[in-house]
């Protein structure tokens, strides 16, 4: 058998998207204790972002924008409901279906764990890199963007 110079290149680009997938797990779990979502699952969190992003929905579009069972929506729906972090009311279009929508707590919950986090990071950056190391960070970040670009 040959070893092609592909072998090793594979083997490296292997080895970096491990070291990657781990980095970035590492970074999501250091990042989710600087926020406030202790309380919440990491399905009620995702419900939370998709009403914020998509705006007011109903259980049922919810359950398929996440890839979830309806009656587990509704399981989901009912504990932020209860903690106050969603409210229901009457779609206008159609007097059957609820629309759930983020509570003003909720939407400034989630602001200010965004800004913890981000002042988190910021403060780390600056305290642990030097200005030529935040360069090289940036670059990363740059090359991180043409990964995930379609």
């Amino acid at each position: 058998m040959s070893t092609s110079p592909a072998r090793p290149a594979s083997a490296r680009a292997s080895a970096l998207a491990e070291d990657l997938r781990l980095l970035v797990g590492r970074l999501k779990r250091r990042l989710r204790e600087q926020g406030d979502h202790d309380d919440l699952t990491p399905s009620q969190v995702a419900v939370l972002l998709r009403i914020e992003k998509d705006g007011p929905a109903t259980v049922s579009s919810l359950a398929r924008a996440e890839g979830m069972r309806p009656q587990s929506m509704s399981s989901a729906i009912a504990a932020l409901e209860a903690a106050g972090h969603v409210r229901g009311t009457p779609d206008p279009d159609d007097g059957r279906q609820t629309l759930m929508s983020l509570t003003g707590a909720c939407r400034e919950r989630i602001r200010a764990g965004r800004a913890a986090r981000q002042d988190w990071l910021s403060r780390t950056i600056t305290a642990r890199l030097t200005p030529r190391e935040q360069d090289e960070l940036a670059a990363a970040v740059g090359l991180l963007k043409r990964l995930i670009d379609d």
